[in-house]
């Protein structure tokens, strides 16, 4: 955990947040900057600052990450109509907080992106 880090703090409980979903590996919170009418976050609760830090180790926090997103694609009822399932990574790739965090976007019709 890295002292400094907004989403250490939020998974270590020093800062308060509704979590959506909580488990030993992630947390899922709503995004305060949405880009979509259902926008959630499936944060590591592991501090790993970008996907280009992941290891065939992190194989079961990827899994438990996307089958969190689908479970919460259900319960958002965005599931059926579609919805993307996505990580950023450097400040060219949008990556604004430096720990992995995957977005979960639906609700309307969603372009290319890039």
């Amino acid at each position: 955990m890295a002292d400094d880090c907004l989403f250490c703090n939020m998974a270590s409980g020093k800062i308060p947040v509704d979590k959506l979903h909580d488990d030993d590996l992630c947390f899922s919170i709503r995004d305060i900057n949405p880009r979509a009418p259902t926008h959630l976050l499936i944060v590591s609760k592991e501090h790993i600052p970008t996907v280009r830090d992941l290891t065939e180790d992190h194989g079961g926090l990827l899994a438990r990450m996307v089958t969190v997103g689908n479970k919460l694609a259900d319960d958002e009822g965005v599931s059926e109509r579609g919805y993307r399932l996505t990580f950023n990574c450097g400040d060219e790739g949008g990556q604004t907080i430096y720990h992995i965090h995957l977005h979960m976007l639906g609700g309307r019709q969603l372009g290319a992106e890039g």
